[in-house]
């Protein structure tokens, strides 16, 4: 099993979640998040912003859909054809053990 981390452009996270929706993935965890990437911030005329407001999604997938909810995710949140510096960054996340809170189950699928 995988935890899938995106972070995303905010205006890309309706996107990505419905396209995940529909792939059959609807389980996730949404926060906002803020950070950086390789171009260190954007400057807008005269004021640099250090930190970008960013979205960050998380979604635990079982190993035979791990290519596909990364294929998804790639694809709605691309900008342009090509894609743009800023469009987001996605991390896969081996997960060793997992419980349901409410009954203490472990997850037989880890």
């Amino acid at each position: 099993m995988f935890l899938i981390q995106a972070i995303v452009r905010p205006e890309k996270v309706s996107k990505v979640m419905s396209d995940l929706l529909d792939a059959g993935f609807p389980g996730m965890t949404k926060m906002e998040v803020f950070g950086r990437g390789k171009q260190r911030g954007i400057k807008i005329g005269d004021i640099h912003y250090d930190e970008i407001p960013k979205e960050m999604l998380m979604v635990a997938v079982a190993d035979e859909h791990k290519d596909e909810v990364i294929r998804t995710i790639l694809r709605g949140a691309r900008t342009g054809e090509n894609g743009h510096f800023g469009d987001g960054r996605i991390f896969v996340v081996p997960i060793a053990s997992s419980y349901t809170i409410s009954t203490g189950e472990k997850d037989p699928a880890v």
